[in-house]
């Protein structure tokens, strides 16, 4: 059966070219769309690392300032945390969580160097975003007398760094070979462009005492805390830093704008590939009907040789099935490149499940769109069809 459906096709190699031409392109498509969102998906169910309810970040800008900043700044870091509505209030680099600023830096352990996310803060962030550790203890201001900068790490960059070793106590260097950091601390995850983030690795520095650039301040405010408190907050800031701007953002909120930047390109993907695969999927159905119905004659004979209703549709349902066959082949071969290349960085085992998906998909929606028109010639009597042809 399966050499006579394979001899049928190759007959009419022509005519059905391009029917595996548009079962080929559907199955790029939807492995590209099934990529994405098993991706994103896989990034979306990994904890996030920290706590952001109730929690904000104030830049603080000086402006044309130029005189006493560090002094202001941490009289400005006294006065929010004397407020009874902060909790915790911490200070470190613009990359604050859910923030659009980024900084990465080669680090290096003996013969193995790795790009690292990087964020300077001080002994607070832990405490006021709620980072739990997993190794070690979390750098205090008492650390920094030593002769190495104390950083914490995550999870992945001690994997990437050390393999199978423990991170605490070892020391790290910069991009030229030199001895900079030593680890104090290992947490879990810490993924700060929100959930769809893949857990990268990130490295955590102590604040100096005498840093006058890094001045995002990360609140922890009381529950229930709402824009009075902001409004009295910069008026106080004011007061203590004349000329300096703040901007205030809630974490829930540039959280959100993380999300969005991450689902709106994949709903528009995912609608205008559900409006192709709908063409797509119609014309199939139109081309497979046409097709059956200039083939009455022959499906007359086969009746009248004796084919059932169902080896009639088994039939044409074969024929479409080996044809998509053909078509997924020829996908599987540009598809399986992705894993092999390590294009885009992305886990193979995305790419194997997205292969799969797409193939099934593509089997479902080429039998809907033949199990109508085979149906349907399936209940053609063969005297008729005999005497029309």
């Amino acid at each position: 059966m399966i050499r006579h459906l394979f001899k049928l096709i190759w007959n009419k190699k022509q005519t059905h070219a391009l029917l595996i031409i548009e079962i080929w392109a559907s199955f790029l498509v939807l492995f590209g769309l099934a990529t994405l969102i098993f991706y994103n998906v896989r990034n979306y169910i990994q904890p996030l690392g920290f706590e952001y309810e109730n929690v904000w970040a104030m830049s603080l800008n000086n402006n044309q300032d130029t005189i006493a900043i560090q002094e202001k700044v941490e009289t400005i870091f006294a006065h929010v945390k004397g407020f009874p509505e902060v909790q915790s209030v911490s200070r470190m680099s613009d990359s604050y969580p859910f923030s659009q600023s980024n900084n990465s830096r080669t680090v290096k352990y003996n013969n193995v160097a790795t790009q690292i996310g990087v964020v300077v803060a001080d002994e607070n962030l832990s405490k006021t975003i709620d980072i739990p550790l997993i190794k070690g203890k979390w750098y205090r201001n008492a650390d920094s007398i030593g002769k190495y900068i104390p950083v914490v790490i995550n999870r992945k960059a001690e994997a990437l760094l050390f393999e199978n070793q423990s991170a605490v106590g070892k020391i790290l260097s910069d991009y030229d070979g030199k001895a900079t950091w030593i680890v104090s601390g290992v947490i879990d995850h810490y993924k700060d462009k929100a959930e769809f983030m893949e857990n990268k690795p990130f490295l955590f520095e102590l604040l100096k005492s005498k840093d006058i650039w890094n001045k995002t301040l990360v609140i922890h405010v009381k529950p229930g805390t709402d824009a009075i408190f902001e409004a009295k907050l910069v008026k106080g800031i004011s007061s203590i830093a004349k000329g300096w701007s703040t901007d205030i953002v809630y974490l829930t909120d540039a959280r959100q704008k993380q999300h969005d930047m991450t689902l709106i390109p994949v709903l528009i993907f995912l609608i205008v590939c559900s409006f192709l695969l709908i063409n797509v999927a119609l014309g199939l159905f139109g081309i497979l009907n046409l097709s059956i119905a200039r083939r009455r004659g022959e499906i007359g004979l086969r009746r009248a040789m004796g084919a059932t209703e169902k080896m009639v549709t088994a039939q044409f349902l074969g024929e479409i099935w080996v044809l998509s066959t053909f078509s997924v082949i020829l996908g599987l071969i540009l598809a399986v490149q992705f894993p092999l290349l390590n294009v885009f960085d992305v886990a193979a085992g995305i790419y194997g499940i997205a292969i799969v998906t797409a193939t099934l998909i593509i089997f479902v929606i080429v039998t809907l769109c033949a199990w109508y028109p085979s149906s349907q010639a399936s209940r053609i009597h063969p005297a008729i069809a005999l005497h029309e042809d």
